[in-house]
């Protein structure tokens, strides 16, 4: 059984140590292909860190991260995109 990565807020820690991760990437593949502007309301320690470092690494375009995921074999991992909102 994997490890809850209970106070963990980086994505890329949560991959590299192998622990539990419910895959929100087709959700994420949906906001980045469809939507515009969004405002991110969830409630406290609800994982909006976690969700806005997912969304960072995968615009670093850090492929070995999402290895496994809904969204590896459907991101355009050639292009980077590291300018700020």
């Amino acid at each position: 059984m994997k490890n809850l990565p209970t106070g963990i807020q980086t994505f890329s820690e949560i991959r590299e140590d192998n622990y539990a991760y419910v895959d929100k990437t087709e959700d994420i593949y949906r906001l980045v292909e469809n939507g515009k502007y969004y405002f991110l309301s969830r409630p406290r320690r609800f994982g909006k860190s976690l969700l806005i470092d997912t969304i960072s690494e995968l615009f670093m375009g850090s492929k070995e991260y999402f290895k496994g995921l809904y969204i590896y074999d459907k991101w355009d991992w050639n292009t980077k995109n590291l300018s700020p909102l």
